[in-house]
This record gives structure tokens, sequence and C-alpha cells, in this order.
């Protein structure tokens, strides 16, 4: 695509681009959940589904005209993503689970972790996916 036809996109197909390329990463996460030998998800993968976790909530939110923080942080992210809609809280506890699973591996604890959790966390991030689609989809952000 050049830089003209891509500068003539809607706004719609730009977060319909973006949607989709997430859900492609998503579709590795499972992948590599489902090949996980224990079951215990390692740093790799919830680093990923939580930076695919910010990249759904900066999609949703910059298409919304909400300004979002350059930052890595999903805690950060999630709190300029809900601001001025509380109904976005809906996906609070799948912020913080991912989070919590990150700061197990941070400590060394992987004891603390559910034995399911490399699957735990792909599904987490494949909720969080089919929310935020619906949701655009029944707001008519989506072409």
């Amino acid at each position: 695509m050049s830089i003209g036809q891509y500068m003539e996109i809607t706004p719609e197909q730009r977060l319909e681009a973006e949607f989709a390329a997430l859900n492609e990463r998503i579709v590795g996460l499972e992948a590599a959940a489902r090949a996980s030998a224990d079951g215990i998800a390692p740093a790799g993968l919830v680093d990923e589904a939580i930076d695919t976790l910010n990249g759904l909530m900066t999609a949703y939110a910059t298409h919304a005209g909400k300004p979002i923080p350059v930052t890595d942080d999903p805690l950060e992210v999630f709190k300029a993503y809900v601001k001025g809609d509380p109904s976005l809280n809906a996906i609070r506890d799948n912020v913080r689970e991912l989070v919590y699973y990150r700061n197990c591996l941070a400590q060394g604890r992987q004891d603390a972790l559910p034995r399911n959790s490399a699957l735990m966390t792909a599904h987490t991030a494949r909720h969080v996916y089919l929310y935020l689609r619906t949701r655009c989809a029944q707001e008519h952000r989506l072409p």
C-alpha cells in the first residue's frame, strides 16, 4: 500500500486493520499456550499478552478520541482507556490477571500461578479481543 493509499483509509478501516493484526498475535499466543509442556505461562507469553491488551485498549481509545499515554504499563493504559466511560471497566479483572502473572514471574514465584496459566493467558487476551470487537461493532466503529 502506498502512502497515498494509506492516508485514504478511514479511521474505521484503520481500526479494523489494527484489530486484525492483534487477532493474529492472539492466534500466536494460543498456539504457544497449547505447546506449553507444563501449562505454566512463560514470561514471554505473558509479556506478549499484556502488549496485545495494550494494543487493543489503545486502538479502541484512539478511535474514540481518548488520549493514551505511551507506556508499557497496562494499568496506566487501562486508566486512560476507561476514563469517562465506566462501562469499559468490564475488562479490568482481565488486565489485573495478566499483571498478577507478570509479577509472579518477575518474583520467581511460578508456584503461585495456576496450573493452566499459559492457556488462561491466551484466553484472557482472546476474551478482551472479543469484548472490544463486539463493542466496536455495536458502536458502528468498524466498516
